[in-house]
């Protein structure tokens, strides 16, 4: 951890804006990491310095701090640093940004729970110094609540440093739009887009909260230093606007725009859309990459509504592309990128036997190739490439699915319940009747028992045997990992460990796979495919030297969250309108993710409209290039092994 530090290049401390061309568009200054990780040790080493800057000083440091997925490996360096390094927290005072309404501070929700459960239950910080919003307010009193909330936050002299997230409808702390530049601490009524987004952690919507207390704009914007945390593709729309747009009450994050001390702290994913990083050309004169090139001449496209061999030299140089012409003509850029993408085009995802295959995504050798197709979930394998699948099936590929979770959280009480009911009536016994009790008894407080958990999995399990049944796969050929990293009965997940990464090589050395597919989907919005596929990068670069590992390709698909660019699409399997209509009845073998689905996200639609939505998309966009016209495409973009 110290090294990624140490040999980082990456400088976060605060630069004005508009000093730099590249910067033009920006109105807050901003980094991006490539990871996450990385990103947030640097976060941690700041409030580290700033925390012995003030020891130095015999002054205490007074924090404000966020709660959500994003600060948490920040706090795990905080911690790290604290047992191995020696730093104290004892001249530390925080002062959390908010929580829900009503909330209980033992409710494993409560951000009083998460604080400590993260920070406070493992450093030397009194707890007189711990300040949280109090959730269990009587709503009566909570106008004096909040103003004294204020008056410790003065009386303790401002807060040195505000960590921040920010919600997608560019909230930061609980100021929702419509959130006033000079608000202070107060009750809000949380934004629906919002209370979706808490969804997962509540088990579902209808149990998240519809009130919170949370800091004003003008309480974290009188911080002496603001650091912001983005991470994630799903973050790059929000992120956007807040940067590069105009201050509006509509996005309160804008309001930091103004603020002289701010630094927005980003992986690539959540600075994907920022016009220096998705149109480059826009904003200065460009190295072009064969990958800048390919990007460009799509955007090209799409901004132009033409194919691809209909663009003329004016549309380039119309469009800030003139620079791209020094070395060739839109003849030449046109049908070299035509062809490329023609070239990714393939009915047969597992290569075409007896087939030059130059031109050809896949090899043509062996003809029959084994194939391992990754799910994170019991269900990703035929929402994300439902149609491949059946391709690589119907062409006599030894097709293998491995669920590398048991994916028992995402379902209900409520079918739990109807199973175990059902196995009493047929079969009457303690086990059934215990969990049954179990569910009934449960409150807010309480995670499954591991009999609920285990009822759960195996609903999941014969949801999965029926899927892969469906699609003419035997049962054998069907395993299930169910990694540890993700058996707690909470949306909170351990880290990937060793274990993890030894079952997946187990699996992988099993095999011994010549194609393996994975969930490249990191905008998933509970974090469990980034971990999923953490493994598998750690099982395979463990293997690699392995004699069946020189033969083996891996390739990405994406889940129901995001799609692939068609510049980065590397295979694109066309799938006929019967087979659009099989995936769609694989899906519904999944009958508890179905009617409600526990983990949504913004999209109301099921899975299987959102997958054949993308997938029609995807289609669509290749046929506006001036490519052939297909119901639906699945894409894939091969990760090259080290």
């Amino acid at each position: 951890m110290k090294n990624a530090v140490k040999d980082s290049k990456i400088d976060i401390t605060h630069k004005p804006i508009g000093q730099f061309e590249e910067t033009r568009f920006e109105k807050i200054h901003n980094v991006i990491f490539q990871d996450s990780n990385e990103a947030s040790i640097q976060v941690a080493h700041e409030i580290a310095a700033l925390i012995k800057k003030r020891q130095g000083q015999k002054r205490n440091c007074v924090l404000g701090l966020a709660t959500g997925s994003s600060p948490i490996r920040v706090y795990e360096e905080l911690v790290r640093m604290h047992k191995e390094e020696g730093l104290s927290f004892k001249n530390v005072i925080t002062f959390n940004l908010d929580e829900y309404l009503p909330m209980e501070p033992n409710n494993i929700q409560s951000y009083f729970y998460f604080m400590h459960e993260h920070l406070f239950n493992h450093v030397d910080i009194p707890e007189k110094n711990i300040h949280i919003p109090d959730g269990t307010v009587s709503i009566d009193k909570t106008t004096a609540y909040c103003l004294s909330y204020e008056r410790k936050i003065k009386e303790h002299g401002g807060l040195d440093f505000q960590l921040l997230g920010i919600g997608r409808t560019g909230h930061v702390g609980f100021n929702e739009p419509g959130s006033h530049f000079n608000s202070g601490t107060r009750v809000i009524t949380l934004d629906h887009i919002t209370r979706v987004d808490a969804a997962p952690s509540f088990l579902g919507i209808d149990n998240v909260p519809r009130k919170a207390i949370t800091m004003g704009i003008s309480t974290v914007r009188k911080a002496k230093r603001i650091v912001l945390l983005g991470w994630g593709q799903n973050k790059a729309d929000i992120i956007k606007k807040t940067i590069e747009g105009e201050i509006s009450s509509h996005v309160p994050a804008t309001y930091l725009q103004e603020h002289d001390n701010c630094t927005f702290v980003l992986d690539t994913g959540a600075g994907s859309e920022l016009t220096r990083n998705k149109t480059p050309w826009l904003v200065d004169a460009c190295k072009w990459t064969e990958e800048l090139r390919s990007k460009a001449i799509v955007w090209l496209c799409e901004n132009t509504g033409k194919t691809i061999l209909s663009l003329t030299d004016k549309d380039y140089n119309d469009n800030g592309m003139a620079d791209l012409l020094a070395t060739e003509d839109a003849y030449d850029l046109n049908i070299k990128m035509f062809n490329k993408l023609q070239h990714t085009i393939t009915g047969w995802p597992g290569g075409k036997p007896n087939a030059d295959d130059t031109h050809r995504p896949e090899r043509a050798k062996p003809a029959k190739k084994r194939v391992i197709i990754f799910s994170p979930h019991p269900d990703d394998d035929v929402i994300s490439m439902g149609g491949t699948f059946d391709r690589l099936v119907e062409q006599g590929h030894d097709v293998h699915i491995v669920y590398q979770t048991s994916g028992n959280i995402a379902v209900s009480d409520t079918d739990a319940r109807k199973y175990a009911e059902i196995a009493m009536q047929i079969n009457p016994s303690d086990a059934a009747k215990n969990i049954i009790e179990s569910i009934s008894d449960k409150n807010e407080t309480r995670i499954d028992s591991p009999e609920v958990r285990n009822l759960k999995g195996k609903i999941r399990r014969g949801e999965s045997y029926a899927a892969t049944r469906y699609m003419g796969l035997q049962d054998e050929n069907v395993h299930f990992l169910d990694l540890p990293f993700y058996e707690t009965g909470t949306i909170k997940k351990k880290n990937l460990s060793d274990e993890d990464i030894a079952i997946v090589i187990d699996i992988i050395k099993e095999i011994k796979p010549h194609q393996i597919y994975a969930a490249g989907d990191l905008a998933d919005p509970h974090g469990t495919h980034k971990v999923c596929l953490d493994a598998i990068f750690a099982a395979c670069d463990k293997i690699k030297l392995e004699d069946f590992m020189k033969d083996c390709w891996l390739w990405l698909y994406r889940g129901a969250w995001h799609e692939w660019d068609i510049n980065e699409i590397e295979m694109a399997v066309p799938m006929s309108p019967g087979q659009v209509l099989k995936k769609r009845y694989a899906i519904f073998c999944h009958q508890s993710q179905k009617d409600g689905v526990m983990f949504q996200g913004d999209d109301s639609r099921e899975f299987w409209m959102r997958a054949e939505e993308r997938n029609r998309d995807t289609a669509n966009k290749y046929k506006a290039m001036g490519l052939s016209s297909y119901a639906a495409i699945e894409a894939f973009v091969r990760h090259k092994f080290n």
